[in-house]
């Protein structure tokens, strides 16, 4: 079994991602979509950004690892029927049944940055763009102050140390490692561009502690950090933490949730 979908398939990540679907579509009017393009959405989730693509006119495949995600997005895709936009399983290491040259667009907002080879994964996004065409992504960075990073970093050290070989997700948030791995890929340096940006999870009734109690239930790396903690009797020390943690970033004013995590936009342009 593929470690990486046993991971996410453990939760259920819709239950996060109703916090970020405003962000979401923020990212996505960034890029400027028409309706002629041909858009894949790598790590998809359940459309997250990919059912702004589809809105916007795009044709869209979503990929994730999931199938339950999968699942979830066909759904969404129905229900608010978007016929040109379908949901797929697949693995950002190696996109079986994807031609080359296929879409004007390659998009992954913190999806591929999770699969477990990344210079894989950076061929495979510039394999299957069309010459001219874009890959755009958005990584958590490491060791930043804000939410997510935070969160990650927290949950590490309540953990087991990763088996010989495993790559950190969050080395996608260092321009070095974005700059070597596009250019193994073919890239040169000069068509790789990155900013800092900002990403919000958003809820007008859930706080901050339904916001950690859904990370506890159903996001597969708290999930494990929770199921180790519970082994060494510290599962309440790290609830505390996280809880803290998410409190401190809360900017709502209300009983809501309005918690800012940056974030690396990385742009290549083949």
């Amino acid at each position: 079994m593929n470690q990486n979908k046993t991971l996410w398939e453990k939760g259920d990540f819709t239950q996060i991602a109703a916090f970020m679907r405003e962000s979401g579509e923020t990212v996505v009017e960034s890029l400027g979509v028409k309706p002629t393009l041909r858009a894949l959405d790598l790590g998809c989730g359940d459309g997250t950004t990919a059912i702004p693509l589809a809105r916007l006119g795009a044709e869209v495949v979503g990929v994730d690892i999931a199938k339950n995600l999968v699942d979830a997005g066909n759904r969404r895709a129905a229900e608010q029927g978007l016929r040109r936009l379908r949901f797929q399983e697949g693995d950002a290491c190696n996109l079986q049944g994807i031609n080359d040259h296929t879409f004007d667009l390659t998009l992954s907002v913190f999806g591929a940055m999770f699969a477990a080879k990344p210079f894989d994964v950076a061929k495979e996004m510039v394999r299957v763009t069309k010459p001219g065409g874009r890959i755009v992504m958005g990584n958590w960075i490491p060791n930043d102050p804000t939410f997510v990073s935070q969160l990650l970093k927290i949950s590490s050290s309540f953990t087991p140390p990763p088996p010989n070989g495993f790559v950190s997700p969050m080395l996608w948030g260092v321009d070095s490692h974005v700059i070597e791995r596009f250019g193994q890929a073919g890239v040169p340096k000069q068509r790789v561009s990155m900013t800092k940006d900002t990403y919000y999870f958003v809820s007008s009734s859930k706080g901050p502690a339904d916001f950690i109690g859904l990370f506890r239930r159903f996001y597969g790396p708290t999930m494990n950090a929770f199921e180790a903690a519970e082994q060494t009797g510290k599962a309440e020390e790290l609830h505390s933490q996280l809880l803290d943690l998410a409190k401190a970033q809360n900017r709502s004013t209300d009983d809501g949730t309005l918690i800012p995590a940056a974030f690396l936009k990385v742009t290549v342009s083949l």
